[in-house]
């Protein structure tokens, strides 16, 4: 598969995350699909999820533990099987009520024309502070 296409895949599935449609974006991911994203304290977003079931979870799962008010993909880069991608977001915690911003790095591994890997990066301190409870100081 070629770079271009693999970045055009990475490309609608921001699309799809960024209208809404978690379908159509697990309908990019291979059945066998790793998604890693970082440890923060509090929050149950944390880990690695197996398969579009456990991926869809989580999705259904960020929607009511966060807003996001701002989800920028800045720059994409394909080399190979890999698509990396650049950007910023802000989001309010919906517990605590505090918002938090970072830049952040994904990147995608592809296989077949879906999305088999993702690993992603972002400012997990200033996430945990956003979790974190006024009372747990």
């Amino acid at each position: 598969m070629s770079e271009k296409r693999n970045t055009e895949i990475v490309q609608e599935a921001y699309s799809k995350f960024g209208s809404g449609d978690i379908d159509g974006l697990i309908a990019h991911l291979a059945d066998d699909v790793q998604w890693e994203t970082p440890e923060v304290e509090n929050s149950p977003l944390s880990g690695v999820r197996s398969g579009k079931s456990a991926v869809r979870d989580f999705f259904q799962a960020l929607l009511t533990i966060e807003e996001m008010t701002a989800f920028e993909p800045n720059a994409f880069t394909a080399q190979g099987d890999k698509v990396v991608v650049e950007g910023t977001f802000t989001a309010k915690v919906l517990s605590t009520g505090k918002a938090y911003d970072s830049k952040w790095v994904h990147i995608f591994t592809l296989e077949n024309e879906k999305i088999t890997g993702f690993l992603e990066f972002f400012d997990n301190a200033a996430a945990s502070k956003a979790f974190q409870r006024a009372d747990a100081a």
